[in-house]
């Protein structure tokens, strides 16, 4: 299923293509296996800085082990990341925040929460104390400051963790399917927070099963089938007139399994910027 090569200005016209900067992060032939299973299959994946990319696909099929691998939380069995051209280390992981499906809280307050968070960061002093107050309004939570986070709402905890992720002041915020199940007052609030912080800058690279949230939220689509990016392109080519037989049968509702190969898949050049041609 290699019907499209991740280059997100393929599909844009070409005095626009020209115009796109070059990738903040970078995949190139990303693996990982696991279980003596392969779990992500040679993706090359570029997120162009200061857009919403949304990734989608069925479930199992790879999106929050892409997340993980391009934020450093995994190695890649084979391939690399690059941050700004140059292998992902520690500092340019301090560039990155996640979010994750089930908010991780922890035992202690709000606002001790947020102040955890920057710590780790070595923010402190007045601009610590900026920080709190500024994600503590931003989260809505001004009256919980000093609840335990942990029996707030699914929401609140939410809206608690994009918050306390923002306060970091990330230029690229994870997202993994932070609204998959909030009621719709929720869902709007986190969908809030994730605009203010695109027009703060923020690069955003969000997972979601929903497409009418791909819509609101998303400029580029990467939609991965069996571990493989199966189609990129903007979000709505991709929902509107989907080329791969994968995303079509995704976004009718149907089943899709790969037909098994009659002969092995040709090799295709990707040009790594660092390596030249692999």
């Amino acid at each position: 299923m290699r019907e499209a090569a991740l280059d997100m200005s393929a599909r844009e016209p070409a005095s626009r293509a020209e115009d796109s900067p070059a990738p903040l992060l970078q995949g190139w032939g990303l693996c990982f296996d696991a279980g003596g299973k392969r779990l992500v299959d040679r993706i090359d994946a570029g997120i162009r800085p200061r857009r919403r990319t949304v990734v989608m696909g069925a479930n199992g099929t790879g999106k929050s082990l892409l997340l993980r691998l391009l934020h450093g939380l995994i190695r890649p069995t084979a391939g690399e990341v690059l941050w700004q051209g140059r292998p992902l280390d520690r500092e340019g992981r301090r560039g990155q925040a996640m979010v994750f499906q089930r908010p991780v809280m922890l035992r202690r307050s709000v606002l001790a929460n947020i102040r955890f968070a920057l710590a780790v960061r070595g923010i402190g002093g007045s601009e610590r104390a900026a920080r709190e107050a500024e994600a503590i309004e931003r989260a809505r939570l001004h009256d919980l400051a000093k609840r335990p986070a942990r029996v707030l709402s699914g929401g609140e905890q939410q809206r608690l963790a994009v918050a306390r992720a923002l306060a970091c002041g990330p230029r690229v915020l994870f997202l993994d399917e932070p609204t998959a199940s909030l009621d719709p007052a929720s869902t709007h609030a986190i969908e809030e927070l994730i605009r203010e912080a695109h027009e703060s800058g923020v690069t955003i690279v969000l997972v979601t099963h929903d497409t009418g949230q791909a819509r609101r939220l998303g400029d580029d689509l990467i939609f991965l089938h069996a571990g493989r990016v199966a189609e990129t392109g903007q979000v709505s080519e991709v929902l509107d007139a989907p080329r791969s037989e994968a995303a079509r049968a995704w976004l009718e509702g149907r089943l899709y399994l790969d037909p098994p190969p009659r002969h092995p898949p040709p090799r295709r050049n990707v040009r790594n910027p660092r390596r030249g041609t692999s």
